[in-house]
């Protein structure tokens, strides 16, 4: 059912017992983790590329939190090559977008 996310890593950090905190933990990660990622181009565009390892580095815990591996391996691979990273980028900002769709759905189902 889900291409990027996994529940049962959801569930495993943040446990099933506590669904406000779920949801809460969530949206942080939807409203602040994702958004930083999604708005980096202005940072290529300046060449800032050690904002964009911040970020990315920044991002990688929360991606293990709901099991999006393959994109936190992407955030690696962006901030091992960071000058030549663009390309990585704009598979990232799609990634982001289902994982936006995945976790909305998954919230919706819990």
């Amino acid at each position: 059912m889900y291409q990027l996310i996994s529940p049962q890593t959801i569930f495993q950090y943040f446990g099933d017992d506590d669904k406000e905190m779920l949801e809460e933990m969530i949206q942080i990660i939807l409203d602040t983790n994702l958004q930083e990622l999604k708005h980096m181009e202005s940072l290529y565009d300046t060449s800032d590329w050690a904002t964009i390892k911040k970020k990315c580095h920044k991002a990688k815990p929360s991606l293990s939190y709901i099991g999006a591996i393959q994109t936190r391996k992407l955030l690696e691979t962006i901030e091992g090559d960071l000058e030549n990273s663009f390309g990585h980028y704009q598979e990232l900002t799609r990634e982001i977008g289902i994982i936006e769709n995945e976790l909305r759905s998954f919230l919706a189902s819990i």
